[in-house]
Parts: structure tokens; C-alpha cells; sequence
């Protein structure tokens, strides 16, 4: 099983690397991140440069696609040309954004009367595509699932783990990154958040 973490130019790294990051502990289990870019190379908010390991057409056979935010994601969105390459389809793919990501999933049409999760400052562009922003970190129904805040991102990899591999491996990578002393807590929050916020889809 493949995954696309879709990573534009401007990206947040906490967002990309933090879902790759875990989602790739899974690699012995066949579960395999890949950093997914428009362009061969992309600079991150902070100046980070980073080769991509796929490209955007990539996002067409994966089997979960995930959408990182980042400083031009406004742009990514008006840029009819750029956005006409991220082809996905959730009746048969798994489909995440993370904070500002929602904008790329309202601006695809995938969103319906969904409502989503995602970052305060990215909250009013959202809002203005007539998209109901909800006052908690994740959320998600059927196949598309939406987070918000960076450190979010732990949420949208466990809900990745959770529904391919299961709820037990995705504990498992939960328990192994979380912070030494903190690991029963870490884990019930994660898992707790990871579950609540999933209903089924209208």
C-alpha cells in the first residue's frame, strides 16, 4: 500500500515529515510513505529544500493520498493548471489534508456538506468556499478525513495505520515515538481522537 503526502512549494514541514515519518515505521507491514511534489525539488516555509520522491501524477495510484499545508497553498488552489495534476478519487482512495489542505480538497469538490478540520489561520479561506469548520483537531467521514494544527498530523498518520493495517498497529507506532514516560497517555489520546472524530458518511 502506497501513500502520496502531496507537498507543495512553501510546504510546513511538521505537516509532511510527521505523517511520513510514522506512517513509514510501517514499511515492514507493506504501508510506505512517499513525498510527493508538483516540482523535482520544493522549499519549505522555512527554506528547508527537499527532492521529492514521487511526482504529482503519482497521487492517481496511490492508495491514500494525503495533503500537507504550507504558505502558498492559496496559490496552489487558484493555479488551475497545477491543481488539474492532484486526480483523486475516494471511492477507492484514502484522502487527507492537513490544515490549509482543506482548500485543495474544497477546491476539488470532495468536501460536499462535509465539515472539516483545519488551522485558525487557514479557518476564514476555508469558510469562504461555504465549508463548516469544526472546533477540533480531527475529523472524518467515509474515506476523507481532515486535520488541524500541525502537531495534528500524528492524528491523520494514526487514521492512515488504523484503517489499513489496523487499530493495533497504529497503537504500536503511537507507543514508539511518543515521549519516554508518556507513552499510555500519548497512545489513548491518539487513538481516542483518531476514533471519535470518525463518523459514517452521509
Amino acid at each position: 500500500m502506497q501513500v502520496a503526502v502531496v507537498t507543495f512549494d512553501g510546504f510546513n514541514e511538521l505537516d509532511s515529515f510527521i505523517a511520513s515519518g510514522l506512517i513509514n515505521r510501517c514499511r515492514k507491514d507493506g504501508l510506505e510513505a512517499f513525498i510527493t511534489t508538483p516540482t523535482p525539488v520544493v522549499t519549505s516555509r522555512s527554506g528547508v529544500e527537499v527532492n521529492g520522491q514521487r511526482p504529482m501524477e503519482f497521487v492517481t495510484e496511490a492508495d491514500v493520498v494525503l495533503i500537507g499545508s504550507g504558505l502558498k497553498t492559496r496559490e496552489v488552489v487558484a493555479d488551475d493548471q497545477l491543481i488539474s495534476r492532484v486526480r483523486l478519487d475516494p471511492s477507492r482512495q484514502l484522502i487527507g489534508s492537513q490544515c490549509s489542505g482543506a482548500l485543495v480538497l474544497a477546491r476539488l469538490g470532495l468536501l460536499g456538506d462535509m465539515p472539516v478540520s483545519t488551522d485558525m489561520a487557514s479557518r476564514p479561506f476555508v469558510e469562504a468556499c461555504d465549508v463548516r469548520v469544526l472546533d477540533a483537531p480531527f475529523h472524518t467521514e467515509g474515506n476523507i478525513a481532515t486535520a488541524g494544527g500541525c502537531l495534528a498530523s500524528q492524528y491523520l498518520a494514526a487514521w492512515v495505520i488504523t484503517r489499513t493495517l489496523g487499530e493495533g498497529a497504529a497503537r504500536g507506532v503511537i507507543d514508539y515515538v511518543a515521549p519516554v514516560g508518556e507513552n499510555e497517555e500519548t497512545v489513548e489520546r491518539v487513538m481516542r481522537t483518531v476514533l471519535a472524530g470518525e463518523v459514517a458518511p452521509r
